[in-house]
């Protein structure tokens, strides 16, 4: 399964990861001010899962300098763009990005690791097809006192239903599904693991905050 999903998002990805970002700056809503919220602990671990062209991860080191980055996705031709990406920010000494599947990943095998301070997800829970294991896996990685954050897009709720037909229809070329349980998710693994959970819907429902925190 996780062959076939990388190569197609390898499909997807072969060409659009060249213009990716101008093209997402305007309406992937939350992720600047989700990563601005990070605050890791001094010398922390930061993973970004599904970390794409690396612009995330550039953002969290120029936000958290001491931070520790590391970074996976399963698009080998998304990693071929973010490395360039850390380069050419500067990051490349203080940045490990490896190619992985969000729902099996093994820390421990690609960067050395048991667990990380700050786990982040940012609108990729919609592309992974067994998202709710992939943040079940995620949740098992984080630290004392670490927490995982998520900003996904939310059921377009208090919007017009036109407006949602047609961006859901839109997102579906790209092998996107908003998760309209991903707040019950959350709600469950909180329940489950002991730790602190939270969800909101944002901007009239474009889009979902939410995590998990570990005590």
């Amino acid at each position: 399964m996780s062959d076939t999903h990388g190569q197609l998002m390898d499909g997807v990805y072969r060409y659009q990861r060249h213009f990716y970002d101008l093209t997402r700056k305007y309406f992937l809503v939350g992720r600047d001010e989700m990563i601005a919220s990070l605050a890791p602990p001094p010398g922390g671990a930061v993973l970004e899962i599904g970390c794409g062209t690396g612009r995330n991860l550039v953002l969290a080191g120029k936000a958290w300098p001491e931070a520790q980055l590391f970074g996976i996705d399963i698009s080998e031709a998304m990693l071929e763009t973010a490395r360039g990406a850390m380069v050419k920010a500067g990051m490349a000494q203080r940045a490990v990005l490896a190619q992985g599947d969000a729902r099996d990943f093994d820390p421990d095998a690609l960067f050395g690791r048991a667990g990380f301070d700050r786990i982040f997800i940012s609108y990729a829970i919609s592309m992974i097809p067994d998202w709710a294991a992939a943040l079940a896996h995620a949740a098992k990685y984080l630290a004392p006192g670490g927490r995982l954050e998520i900003v996904d897009f939310g059921q377009q709720d208090r919007l017009p239903r036109l407006w949602k037909r047609a961006f859901f229809g839109w997102l579906a070329h790209f092998y996107v599904v908003p998760r309209a349980d991903l707040c019950r998710v959350i709600g469950g693994l909180a329940r489950e693991t002991g730790m602190a959970g939270h969800c909101r819907s944002m901007a009239r429902g474009y889009a979902i905050r939410g995590g998990l925190a570990r005590g």
